[in-house]
C-alpha cells in the first residue's frame, strides 16, 4: 500500500500546476539509445524561474528527440531550443484546463484507492487461506482482517487528502 501511495504521489508530482518543477518531465520518456529514457538520464533540468525549465543536454543528438517527446506528452509544452540548452516556459493554466487538471486528479486518486482496495482482498484471501489450512485461528483472521482494514482506510484518508490539496493548489492563480 506504502508502494502504491508513493507511485500516486509521484504521479500528481508530475502534473503541470502552473509553476516551473522538474517532476513534471518525470513522466516523459525518450527514446533514445534503443531504450524509452527519462529525460534527467539525458541532461541536467532546472528551473531559474518560477515559470521556465530548462534542460541542458549532455549530447547534441538528443536535443530533437527530447524536444518531440516533450511535444507528444500531454503536458501542453512548446520546448524552445537554443543549441544544446532547451527552455520549457510553463504557461499559466486556463480556467479549462484547471477543471481539466481536477479531474484528472480525481481519476488518478481513484485509480489509486482501486489498488489500494485490491490489495486489501489480496490480504484478506491470503487470511482466508491460512484460516483453512488451519495456520491461524479465527481470532487471528478477524484481529488481522481489522488490521488490514485500519491500514486500507489511513491510506485511503492520505489519498483524498493529497487530492484535495493539489486542487487547492491548480485553482489557486
Amino acid at each position: 500500500m506504502d508502494k502504491t501511495f508513493e507511485v500516486f504521489t509521484k504521479e500528481l508530482g508530475s502534473l503541470r500546476t502552473g509553476r516551473a518543477n522538474s517532476n513534471m518531465l518525470d513522466l516523459v520518456k525518450v527514446d533514445v539509445y534503443g531504450q524509452k529514457m527519462p529525460i534527467n538520464q539525458l541532461g541536467s533540468i532546472t528551473t531559474p524561474e518560477a515559470r521556465m525549465i530548462n534542460i541542458q543536454v549532455w549530447d547534441q543528438n538528443n536535443v530533437s528527440l527530447i524536444d518531440s517527446a516533450i511535444r507528444k506528452s500531454d503536458l501542453g509544452l512548446n520546448p524552445q531550443i537554443d543549441g544544446q540548452l532547451i527552455r520549457l516556459p510553463v504557461p499559466d493554466l486556463s480556467e479549462e484546463r484547471r477543471n481539466e487538471m481536477k479531474k484528472m486528479i480525481k481519476t488518478i486518486g481513484e485509480k489509486c484507492k482501486i489498488s489500494i482496495r485490491n490489495i486489501r482482498r489480496e490480504a484478506n484471501d491470503n487470511l482466508k487461506n491460512l484460516l483453512k489450512s488451519k495456520d491461524i485461528s479465527e481470532d487471528d483472521e478477524k484481529k488481522f482482517q481489522k488490521l488490514i482494514q485500519t491500514f486500507t482506510d489511513n491510506h485511503i484518508n492520505q489519498i483524498e487528502s493529497k487530492v484535495s490539496d493539489k486542487e487547492k493548489e491548480i485553482m489557486t492563480i
